[in-house]
């Protein structure tokens, strides 16, 4: 989001949902925080049902805002590694939170948690 793009809004948490909440944002930062650095394919196989090109426009969405790091290593083919900044760092006790809520609504609806560990 650019700092034009930030004045517009209207309170800190529509800012935050900006930032970290789309389609697999969280998601994205709930497994970079686990593994730490991951390549591409790694966060796909992770994330199976988003498309790719719904997952490229989430990582680059997060790397314009800060969030995320994006390093290409010049190679064939190419690799490309990403991984949480310091500010993307302060966004995970929000995403720990956010599963904490979903594993204890798995619980009170009966059903096992479906988390890929």
């Amino acid at each position: 989001m650019t700092k034009c793009e930030a004045k517009k809004l209207h309170c800190t948490v529509e800012a935050a949902i900006a930032v970290i909440g789309g389609k697999y944002k969280a998601i994205i930062i709930w497994w970079l925080n686990e593994k730490g650095v991951m390549r591409y394919n790694e966060i796909q196989k992770k994330i199976p049902h988003a498309t790719a090109k719904m997952l490229s426009q989430q990582l680059r969405e997060m790397e314009a805002d800060g969030i995320i790091t994006r390093k290409v290593y010049p190679v064939v083919p190419p690799k490309t590694e990403y991984a949480l900044t310091e500010l993307g760092k302060a966004t995970v006790p929000i995403v720990d939170e956010m599963d904490k809520w979903g594993a204890s609504y798995f619980t009170q609806l009966g059903l096992p948690i479906p988390c890929d560990d």
